[in-house]
């Protein structure tokens, strides 16, 4: 089979293809034919050399999403068989014709939808529904603030609130992008034009002053401080990304009188228990949703897997609303 690897840390040029083994399932494993999978911002940071792999998974293959057909199973899975249309999250090695995983971990593409749509959906989804829903606890009625609504996680996270009854509030440093969101349901943009980012008192006054229950930071740095100030008593904020910077400066008294609780979160170095429960979870609250129509995910550009660097290039410079995938031909 052939894979996408880094040939030694920089930018997308040092992608380059080279002919692997296909790797052979486990007892409860899947061995997956892979026809797309999706661009994340980690693999940009992989590429670089500023995000390591986990232990288990190929260091120098990125990758952390596909969609394709099941090719084989071990001799104790039972979930799918050869021929089955699957989709979901791996801790890297997407950029491959074959990759292996767990039965439990794989999720069944919606019939509705074609294997590149479908590879667009793993990341963004189970990340936004994981932080909004099973961490943040999300509820009908509450009011949140998501930022960078128009990445792919931010578009996934406008949509499930959609689909919960709940209101929100988009943030985005490109007007351009942020005119697309009320298309997933987002009620009110805020243009981020200044540095420090200046949003709480636009969040404040779309809430009639109370502030928002829940926020999906994407983003973190100086966001964080002025994303304290902007949310309601008890409020809740998902912090998930750190593309402005890993140090903030916070008002600590804010946090103190406010009653506010901060979580951090990241999916790809968690234990496989975890992802296992998370992916059931998903088939339980997220396919059936993708079946009615109710989300969708949001695809920017497909690539073919010969054009990956340009891909990955494009989304350094930050010029994608939604995700970029890459297709196997």
């Amino acid at each position: 089979m052939q894979v996408l690897r880094i040939t030694r840390p920089g930018g997308p040029e040092v992608l380059d293809f080279e002919e692997r083994p296909a790797p052979t399932p486990g007892a409860s494993d899947l061995l997956v034919r892979v026809h797309a999978t999706a661009l994340n911002r980690a693999d940009l940071l992989q590429v670089r050399g500023n995000y390591p792999a986990p232990p288990g998974v190929p260091a120098d293959v990125p990758g952390l999403e596909y969609a394709g057909e099941v090719l084989a199973t071990g001799p104790l899975a039972r979930r799918f068989k050869p021929g089955d249309r699957v989709m979901g999250l791996v801790g890297g090695g997407a950029f491959a014709e074959q990759l292996v995983t767990h039965e439990r971990e794989a999720l069944p593409v919606p019939e509705n939808l074609d294997l590149a749509h479908a590879a667009a959906l793993p990341e963004a989804y189970l990340t936004a529904f994981d932080a909004l829903v099973l961490q943040g606890g999300l509820r009908m009625g509450e009011s949140v603030l998501i930022h960078a609504v128009a990445s792919g996680v931010g578009s996934a996270a406008a949509q499930i609130c959609r689909a919960l009854g709940a209101r929100v509030i988009g943030t985005g440093r490109n007007a351009e992008k942020l005119s697309q969101a009320s298309s997933w349901g987002v009620e009110k943009t805020v243009l981020c034009e200044d540095s420090p980012p200046r949003f709480a008192e636009a969040v404040r006054e779309a809430t009639g002053g109370r502030g928002v229950d829940l926020a999906l930071d994407l983003v973190g740095g100086d966001y964080v401080p002025e994303t304290l100030r902007a949310m309601a008593p008890q409020g809740r904020v998902l912090l998930v990304g750190l593309v402005a910077g890993r140090q903030a400066s916070v008002e600590l008294d804010v946090l103190l009188t406010r009653r506010l609780h901060v979580t951090g979160t990241v999916l790809r170095s968690r234990p496989l228990e975890e992802k296992m429960a998370l992916a059931q979870a998903a088939e339980r609250s997220l396919v059936p949703l993708f079946r009615a129509g109710t989300l969708t995910p949001v695809v920017d550009a497909v690539y073919p897997m010969r054009e990956a660097r340009e891909a990955l290039s494009r989304m350094a410079r930050n010029e994608t609303v939604g995700k970029l995938v890459l297709r196997w031909e």
